[in-house]
């Protein structure tokens, strides 16, 4: 592994990811890719609060830095701009294209600044990767690589739950039947129409709790979403965390579970990062994105071929159409039908 010689020397290295929780996730591999590179350089890397908890323990990093720009922007900028210019960066890697992001960079003299040839970022950076036009957004982050390495580096997604996080997980599942296998659910988003309907999940979940221990997860924001589930479904044994983990303990739960179903959410990249198999719905979104679970026994749901997919790269608040076929034609019986396919194929050996 060779160095071009304008990166011979480098010690301190910033990278950058100010997105969502998801987009923090599958910068991961990149994470463990430029230590790969640079195993003395000091490594740190640029979040929000709200994704940063998800990073904790990354053994790759020596240091988090928080960018609120959620909370007074400006004032968060120039906060930021001086603790960035207070370290002596040789080197900043963003997969994160903003102009905030590229003005960050280019105002703290960090010399060697590498991103994506695409707008707004590609006017503040020193050298310009092309944006690959497919793949996944994990093979797209490596690509910020190829100056320094031509190899391949892995797509493994990865977070680190402490001992402490891994004994809270089996200690509240452990009222479970140890002989039935456990599928975490998580039936929240950000964004209304990616969110398969309240009223699927509740017949998903009446029928799933037949035969498997279910737990859900999520924000507390969605800890009454899950409640009406629940209540809907006549889930009396289900266990509701939503709001009561973080992130990290959220993770050490889906590690210990047979399945997640999620909707494109930061779910489902947390239950990639853990290898835990993931069954997600995919409505006003679409895989093309690069966005996807990407193990083998992972599954999306979708309506394919439908005429308005897809709406937006985030989907949105209500469906264009009015209809919200995306999501309304993927019914609870093809999700169940699915499950049980999957818990077949393992118990003969077919399976994972």
């Amino acid at each position: 592994m060779k160095n071009s010689k304008e990166f011979t020397d480098i010690r301190h290295i910033l990278l950058v990811q100010t997105a969502f929780l998801g987009d923090t996730i599958l910068v991961t591999p990149l994470i463990r890719g430029v230590r790969q590179i640079f195993p003395t350089a000091k490594i740190d890397i640029l979040v929000i609060p709200q994704t940063a908890g998800v990073l904790k323990g990354n053994p790759h990093l020596n240091r988090i830095l928080l960018f609120d720009k959620r909370n007074k922007k400006l004032s968060a900028f120039f906060k930021t701009l001086n603790e960035i210019k207070a370290v002596p960066y040789d080197l900043a890697i963003s997969p994160h294209s903003s102009f905030t992001t590229g003005l960050l960079l280019f105002l703290a003299g960090i010399p060697q600044r590498i991103g994506f040839d695409r707008h707004p970022i590609r006017y503040f950076l020193s050298k310009r990767i092309p944006l690959p036009s497919s793949g996944h957004t994990i093979e797209k982050n490596l690509a910020l690589l190829q100056p320094f390495a031509h190899q391949p580096f892995s797509m493994q997604t990865e977070v680190f739950p402490s001992s402490k996080d891994r004994y809270l997980a089996a200690d509240l599942l452990k009222r479970f039947d140890s002989s039935r296998p456990v599928i975490a659910i998580a039936p929240g988003s950000v964004w209304p129409t990616k969110r398969w309907s309240k009223s699927y999940y509740a017949e998903l979940v009446k029928e799933l709790q037949q035969t498997f221990s279910l737990v859900f997860i999520g924000s507390q924001d969605e800890r009454s979403l899950c409640e009406e589930i629940m209540d809907l479904a006549g889930a009396r044994e289900a266990l509701n965390l939503a709001g009561e983990l973080s992130l990290l303990q959220s993770a050490a739960v889906i590690a210990q579970c047979d399945l997640m179903i999620c909707n494109d959410s930061g779910a489902l990249h947390l239950a990639n990062a853990v290898q835990t198999d993931v069954f997600a719905f995919f409505g006003p979104t679409v895989k093309e994105f690069g966005f996807y679970p990407f193990r083998t026994h992972d599954f999306v749901f979708e309506v394919p071929d439908l005429y308005c997919r897809p709406c937006g790269k985030h989907g949105g608040r209500t469906c264009p159409e009015g209809h919200f076929r995306c999501m309304r034609d993927i019914k609870p019986a093809e999700v169940i039908r699915k499950v049980k396919e999957k818990f077949k194929a393992e118990k003969t050996g077919l399976g994972k």
